[in-house]
This record gives C-alpha cells, sequence and structure tokens, in this order.
C-alpha cells in the first residue's frame, strides 16, 4: 500500500481500472470512517449502526466499481452520493416485517448533505420539501426536548464516539452515558410518534 497516500483517488481509480484491484483495498480503509459517519447519522430506531455500515461500505465499494475520473466530479463526492443512495435504499427496502425496525429512521445529517439527494431519489419536489421540513422540525423538537447533556452525548454520538469514549470526554461514568443514550432513543421515539 506504500504510495497510494501521494496520488489522488482518481488516479488511484485509473490503477484500479488498470488491473491494479489491491489498491481498492486501500480506498476501502480510507474511507471506512466516511462511511461510519454518514451511517451514525442516519439514525434508526431499533436498528443498528452495524447495519447501516455494513450498507454504507457496499455503496463505497460500488463507488470504486463505477466511478469514472473522466466526469466532472471528485471520488468523494461521487462516494457520498453512492454511500447515501444505499443508506437510503436499504432503510426503503426494508419494509418487510423482518426489518421492522428500519422502518421508523431519522436522518440526522446536515441539510446541504441530504438535499439534493433527497430530490434525485423523490418523483414529488413537493413530497420532499414536506419530508425536509418535518425533518427539521424533528430536529429542533429533540434539541429543545434533550437536557444540554443529553444533547451533548448526542453530538459526540452522531461524530463517532461510543459511549465509553464520550463518557472519557464529558468527565462521567459509561453507565451514565449508556443510560443518557437510551434516554435520548426514548425521547426521539416519543418525537416521532407525535409527528405521526
Amino acid at each position: 500500500m506504500s504510495g497510494y497516500d501521494q496520488c489522488s483517488d482518481e488516479e488511484l481509480i485509473l490503477r484500479i481500472q488498470s488491473g491494479e484491484r489491491e489498491i481498492s483495498d486501500y480506498l476501502m480503509e480510507k474511507y471506512k470512517e466516511f462511511v461510519r459517519k454518514k451511517a451514525r447519522a442516519m439514525y434508526l430506531i431499533g436498528g443498528e449502526t452495524d447495519d447501516l455500515i455494513q450498507e454504507g461500505m457496499i455503496g463505497l465499494f460500488k463507488a470504486v466499481q463505477d466511478y469514472r475520473p473522466d466526469k466532472e466530479t471528485s471520488f468523494r463526492t461521487f462516494a457520498g452520493i453512492c454511500i447515501d443512495r444505499q443508506l437510503y435504499n436499504a432503510i426503503q427496502s426494508s419494509n418487510r416485517k423482518k426489518h421492522l425496525p428500519l422502518n421508523s429512521y431519522v436522518s440526522l445529517s446536515s441539510e446541504e448533505e441530504t438535499g439534493a439527494l433527497e430530490a434525485r431519489w423523490s418523483e414529488n419536489p413537493e413530497a420532499v420539501m414536506i419530508d425536509q421540513e418535518r425533518t427539521r422540525a424533528l430536529r429542533q423538537e429533540i434539541s429543545r426536548t434533550l437536557s444540554p447533556m443529553e444533547n451533548k452525548v448526542l453530538k459526540y454520538y452522531l461524530q463517532g464516539c461510543g459511549y465509553v469514549k464520550i463518557a472519557e470526554l464529558m468527565g462521567k461514568k459509561p453507565k451514565s452515558i449508556d443510560n443518557a443514550l437510551q434516554r435520548i432513543r426514548g425521547k426521539i421515539r416519543a418525537g416521532i410518534e407525535q409527528q405521526l
């Protein structure tokens, strides 16, 4: 893998397409944290972040396979779209009862990241606007409902910190952070139920 970090992602993709398949492992490792952050930003009620990370890694793999350097977009932008699309599709296709927890989700990522993609996925721009307004309102309601400590815990959690790391950062016991995360989940669930 030595020397790969000296090349742009676009150059690496060209090398993969020329037969250097081992470079794809390097790109998958390089973007793993990027995938993790996107997956954690998609909050699943009763779901597992690990499931979403797996889906995000599938999206990243597709991006490595499908990216064309001659297009006017960077690999990182293209990978972000592929990862978001894979996460979105995983949630949308989870209407089967065995995946019931995936049916209730709240995107906690920023509007800038998701707005353009939602428009591409939806046939109805009005529905997209209504969903964006509901998400914004839900985010505000969640922020208002949570205590200052819970808001801080949620912020660290969405940045990818586990409850032990959050406890370290906040000078609290891991159990109190775990309890805070449980309260946050309950309040978010209640907020979603009020909006339905």
